[in-house]
């Protein structure tokens, strides 16, 4: 007998330190071991490069608060789906849930593949295509994984984030142990008066690496007392990123100077060479593949509660609103993002860096969706929420100015970041060309709800 139900929902499984798993494991990704250096080129100081780091964390709180309110008030496995459907309607609802399925989220599945297939093939080479081939064989397996039960799902995900925060640990301890930085690393020059203190590129990559958080949103109807649950995991989630974020970065400085961090095309590994000699690059490399995994485990998992809601709320795409009761995940939505990310994968494949392709895909769309749902936390304020008593952001309006602020912010700059590159170019402009592709899809869909 069949197990799926559309009239089934989800069970409220997941505690606080499974949410707080869950987030970790997304925001901590590959960039952290990508970023560090763009950022050191460009800011003037290290005190103003450790001092952005602590911004971004800072920045990142302000839009969890806001989140909080969303999260606590109106708990729903759609997450921002649902907030933009009550504040606006369905019509930008379905764009956005659009884009996430075909841009955004399966976007971010196929970035994450290629980092964890770059650094799988400096431990197993495969050929010219072996970073292809094991990004493929990333999705195809996290996939399954999240196919066979949330339960199995979210205890890899506490173990594949368990493990990485002890690896990030490891590589702290490492560099806090060295020496210091080497003379030549450590002669760094005094910026010139007129120099800027830093440029927008740091505050972007900064910004981009913290990412992720709001992914708590789709959590919230499985979350036990998600109305307190849900603030708790940000706050904690956020607080425990920062942390890491801010001495791992601090390891980097004792070790290399900031003048060395901008002279090294990978700040990890040479770290972890100086600390650690030959061993270091294969360390490096299986860190950063379980950052990776945690990622993709993590993406893959929220990404998928988006589609359910679309077909739970969409004729066109109803089989997608199919939800497996024995093992309470949404079947269907999964099989067709990891289709659809597994698509992607072979196209950015084609492309000189599929990471950057990705990227550039990914981050317009995302921006713009990050700043309307801020935008809705003033409207639904004037709606009676879900549940009683819900959490309610801290100096309203001015917090959810600022967070829409920044988005804004970021919308604009990260859309003339990747336009200002030839690859960049060609991902921005084919994701944009793909959410275009959800107007007309909007209004049949329209007729089929």
């Amino acid at each position: 007998m069949s197990t799926q139900n559309t009239a089934t929902t989800p069970r409220q499984t997941l505690s606080v330190v499974d949410a707080c798993a869950m987030i970790i494991g997304i925001v901590i990704g590959a960039g952290i071991f990508k970023a560090p250096s763009i950022v050191a080129g460009s800011v003037a100081t290290e005190t103003v490069f450790i001092a952005l780091w602590v911004a971004g964390g800072l920045i990142s709180l302000v839009g969890a608060l806001c989140y909080a309110e969303l999260g606590s008030s109106f708990p729903n496995a759609g997450g921002e789906y649902h907030f933009l459907t009550r504040a606006f309607g369905s019509k930008l609802a379905f764009l956005f849930a659009w884009a996430r399925m075909s841009v955004v989220q399966t976007g971010a599945i196929a970035a994450i593949a290629f980092v964890f297939g770059d650094y799988a093939s400096q431990l197993l080479p495969l050929g010219s295509k072996g970073s292809v081939i094991y990004a493929v064989i990333a999705v195809i397996a996290v996939t399954a994984l999240n196919l066979v039960g949330t339960r199995e799902s979210k205890s890899v995900q506490t173990v594949l984030t368990s493990a990485l925060a002890l690896a990030m640990l490891a590589v702290i301890v490492a560099g806090f142990m060295h020496g210091g930085a080497q003379p030549a690393a450590a002669q760094a020059q005094a910026p010139a008066a007129d120099a800027p203190l830093f440029s927008q590129l740091a505050l972007i990559f900064i910004l981009l690496t913290y990412g992720g958080w709001n992914e708590a949103a789709y959590l919230t109807a499985e979350m036990q007392d998600a109305r307190r649950n849900i603030v708790r995991a940000l706050l904690l989630g956020i607080l425990a990123v920062t942390v890491l974020y801010v001495l791992l970065n601090l390891a980097y400085l004792n070790v290399l100077g900031l003048e060395g961090m901008k002279n090294s095309r990978a700040v990890a590994a040479d770290v972890m060479q100086a600390t650690l000699g030959g061993a270091g690059k294969a360390v490096l490399s299986v860190i950063v593949m379980a950052a990776a995994l945690s990622t993709l485990n993590a993406t893959t998992f929220t990404g998928a509660r988006t589609n359910f809601a679309l077909g739970r709320d969409f004729g066109m795409f109803r089989a997608l609103g199919n939800w497996n009761e024995r093992t309470n995940t949404p079947t269907s939505a999964l099989l067709v993002q990891g289709a659809v990310s597994l698509a992607l994968v072979l196209l950015a494949a084609t492309t000189p860096d599929g990471f950057e392709t990705m990227v550039a895909y990914t981050a317009p769309a995302f921006w713009l969706f990050f700043l309307l749902t801020g935008v809705s936390l003033f409207v639904l304020r004037r709606q009676a929420p879900a549940v009683a008593d819900p959490f309610r952001v801290p100096l309203y309006p001015l917090t959810p100015i600022l967070f829409c602020a920044m988005c804004a912010f970021m919308l604009w700059s990260s859309g003339s970041y990747a336009m200002s590159k030839d690859p960049g170019s060609i991902g921005a402009q084919l994701g944009i060309g793909v959410l275009l592709l959800g107007v007309p899809l909007m209004f049949i869909a329209r007729r089929n709800k």
